[in-house]
């Protein structure tokens, strides 16, 4: 396949298209870019669908932009949005940036002999504007029924939170992005999720005013599971690219769970697997004779190695097997303080936990949110001690259960883990 959007549709990556002679634009070299708002100082899963489809394009010879909000961050995007972003001071945005940066640096290549990505922060051009020269050059192209008519404005006018001024021009600005892309880079194209197709139209319709240029734009789906919900959110947030605030293990643990039902979208869409490969586990999970979770693994480690390398793959691994239940692997200290930082742990005293109900101490962690529900865990064979499955609710905790005088590996079910370190 030589054309980037017959392989994006194959993939389930293309939502729209402005113009369908974008499939012959392609057929030449292009520049695309695609912004990222500098909200947290990590992206998340649902960010990860923008920067796949910008390394497709690298690969087939196209030149990823990227676009650091430093200055629309400071406004926030109403766009999927039902309350308004809290803002950000200047210090916590630029500290966002450099942080996010760091994706890109890592799933991009940086050595393209033909298509090196550039990454740009729009403070850069917004932060030479003065309020009236903007209004003035820009904000007169905009007429404001047109802009009453976005989705992402009118959802908002309808909601009881409603909208502020500052929200409602956010489409200029980010209209104005792809009008200074395309001016001083060249930049013919702009993606997003699909919850962006107004602030892209924006863009065009301003290119078109003010050069008498086509330019295009293209969406992506939002990543949502099978029942609708958005992926990469759990009971404990989002799921961060950043290892500090989601360590390999956890990562790789959120994709082994993910339903059947996901499994090959998410090989479509967030992974580089040939498409032969990925039909032929479609084909596999419909066989009597095939192994549970085994898509699964094959799609944790693909995404794992992707977003930590293939260090943070080996650590993910690795602690996984420490902690799989009923593992023969013997746990030693050494290894349980090596793996604490890339599983969920807890600290309690020694007096808090030596002689006091197994129960009593998982809630404490807040593993099982009652003792009640712990009961039910442990009469259903799911409740786990160092590996070890317990059967006796009343069990109390004594000396011998500590690995090396300081830690316990909790289990709750085959895949909730936690490290309880004794201080």
């Amino acid at each position: 396949m030589t054309n980037i959007i017959e392989c994006l549709k194959e993939r389930g990556l293309i939502e729209a298209t402005t113009s369908d002679e974008l499939l012959d634009r392609v057929s030449r070299p292009i520049k695309i870019y695609i912004g990222f708002d500098p909200s947290a100082d990590s992206l998340h899963v649902g960010n990860l669908v923008g920067i796949v489809v910008l390394r497709w394009f690298q690969q087939f010879g196209h030149t990823p932009c990227v676009i650091l909000g430093g200055a629309t961050g400071r406004i926030g995007d109403p766009s999927g949005k039902s309350v308004e972003r809290p803002l950000l001071d200047q210090e916590t945005i630029q500290y966002n940036v450099g942080r996010i940066r760091q994706h890109f640096e890592r799933i991009l290549d940086f050595n393209h002999p033909t298509a090196k990505p550039l990454i740009l922060n729009n403070d850069q051009w917004f932060s030479k504007f003065s309020l009236v020269d903007f209004l003035r050059d820009i904000g007169k192209h905009f007429r404001v029924s047109v802009m009453l008519a976005k989705e992402s404005v009118k959802s908002r006018l309808q909601s009881e939170e409603g909208i502020s001024f500052t929200e409602f021009t956010y489409q200029l600005l980010q209209a104005y992005d792809f009008y200074h892309l395309y001016t001083e880079h060249g930049v013919e194209l702009e993606g997003g999720g699909s919850d962006q197709w107004g602030n892209i139209t924006a863009g065009i319709e301003l290119v078109r005013k003010m050069n008498k240029q086509q330019v295009y734009g293209l969406t992506f789906p939002l990543l949502t599971r099978s029942d609708g919900k958005k992926f990469g959110k759990t009971e404990d947030g989002a799921v961060w690219l950043a290892a500090d605030r989601c360590s390999p293990y956890q990562f790789y643990q959120y994709f082994i769970r993910v339903a059947d039902a996901d499994v090959i979208k998410l090989m479509r869409m967030l992974t580089f697997m040939p498409m032969d490969e990925i039909k032929e586990y479609e084909k596999k999970m419909s066989d009597p004779q095939y192994v549970a979770n085994t898509a699964q693994k094959r799609l944790a480690e693909e995404l794992t190695r992707l977003i930590h390398g293939e260090d943070g793959l080996a650590t993910a691994l690795k602690v996984t097997d420490s902690a799989a239940p009923g593992s023969d692997s013997i746990l030693h200290p050494d290894m349980l303080r090596e793996i604490a930082k890339d599983m969920p742990s807890f600290s309690l005293t020694r007096p808090e936990v030596i002689g006091q109900k197994y129960i009593d101490v998982m809630v404490k962690m807040g593993l099982i949110a009652s003792k009640g529900e712990a009961v039910r865990l442990i009469s259903n064979g799911g409740a786990y001690l160092n590996n070890q499955r317990v059967d006796d609710p009343q069990l109390r905790l004594v000396e011998s259960d500590l690995i090396g005088e300081e830690f316990i590996l909790f289990g709750a079910g085959k895949k909730k883990k936690m490290l309880l370190s004794i201080h």
